[in-house]
């Protein structure tokens, strides 16, 4: 079915050639004889959307508009926007961080906000707040068991995102790091058109090295490239294990089967070979053998940002909510992070 609509102005159930709803034409054209939404279209006011114009208001006092995406599931995207935005904030920008994964809200475990409530003013909701400079705002908030399933469709999902943009007070901030879910849906769709009103800075990819993350992130960035939001970068998130050797834990395999041997193995270290001690461990967790995201990135001609390790003390930290850069235990991530954020502000 061809239509002269703009995107998203076109009834999926709209006859042939709809001048779309917000056409001068609509509910008029020729095109719109026998169509079930022609009473509604020609009685309909037009012009901008209210909703729109609100969140663009809303949103001028932000400077820097992020949206972190990822082709699937499980590959550390929201690990990922919960240190970004600890970055910013200890760089002293004022930051927020939106989750609009709205069916899987991992952000308030991530930063430390479990069981917070959204507080509402006169002039809109306010964000939690984990320091005076990194504000937060979930669906996640608004639950009263974090293990109750949100089962929305399209339309509910899409509605909470827009009151989230236009009624979340964010103040006079720096950046806005926006959460997406994976995959591209429905609340991609809405939240770029918002966005985009508002001019929206980009988007960063998550992904993992292997082949079957990239084909989904391929089909990400060939979806930020038809909607029109630039790609500032694709991150290669588990980019092979790294641990200093002091942490990792030995296992002796014998005929009873397996005994714990960490410390009689760092001890016989300690003794025979102390300088061991500072090396770390490194293990390809996924194979990496095709070039994994650097080289897709050089075949699609979007930037690649860097790699950041499997570090399982970055695990602990996203488990316990804090940053990983608020000390040294994440030795092995913490540095590849700070490189990205660096690259991120750099290119600005």
């Amino acid at each position: 079915m061809e239509n002269g609509g703009a995107k998203g102005d076109v009834p999926d159930d709209a006859n042939e050639h709809c001048p779309g709803t917000q056409s001068e034409e609509a509910g008029k054209a020729d095109a719109c004889a026998g169509c079930p939404n022609q009473q509604i279209c020609a009685t309909a006011p037009k012009g901008p959307d209210p909703d729109v114009v609100a969140i663009v208001e809303r949103l001028a006092t932000v400077k820097h508009k992020l949206l972190v995406l990822s082709g699937k599931g499980g590959v550390g995207k929201s690990t990922f926007s919960a240190q970004l935005s600890f970055a910013l904030a200890e760089m002293d920008h004022q930051v927020g961080l939106l989750d609009i994964d709205i069916c899987g809200p991992s952000i308030p475990k991530m930063l430390g906000l479990e069981g917070q409530d959204i507080h509402q003013s006169n002039l809109g909701w306010s964000p939690v707040y984990v320091e005076s400079n990194l504000g937060v705002m979930s669906i996640g908030f608004m639950l009263p068991n974090p293990d109750d399933a949100v089962i929305w469709r399209g339309p509910r999902k899409n509605g909470l995102i827009k009151q989230f943009l236009k009624d979340v007070d964010w103040g006079e901030i720096d950046y806005l790091v926006v959460d997406a879910p994976p995959g591209t849906s429905d609340e991609h769709i809405s939240i770029v058109q918002y966005l985009q009103a508002t001019g929206i800075d980009g988007a960063i990819i998550v992904t993992t090295p292997q082949q079957v993350s990239l084909i989904d992130v391929r089909k990400e960035i060939n979806f930020c490239k038809k909607v029109g939001v630039p790609v500032l970068g694709v991150v290669e998130n588990m980019s092979g294990l790294r641990q200093p050797l002091s942490d990792l834990r030995f296992i002796k395999l014998d005929e009873a089967g397996k005994t714990d041997a960490t410390e009689w193995a760092l001890n016989y270290i300690k003794e025979k070979a102390p300088e061991l001690l500072s090396v770390m461990a490194c293990s390809e967790v996924f194979d990496s053998s095709k070039g994994g995201a650097e080289k897709m990135c050089h075949e699609m001609g979007v930037p690649f940002l860097g790699k950041v390790p499997m570090d399982p003390q970055l695990c602990k930290a996203a488990e316990e909510g804090r940053s990983c850069f608020a000390d040294q235990k994440c030795s092995a991530s913490a540095p590849a992070l700070r490189n990205i954020v660096k690259k991120l502000i750099k290119a600005e």
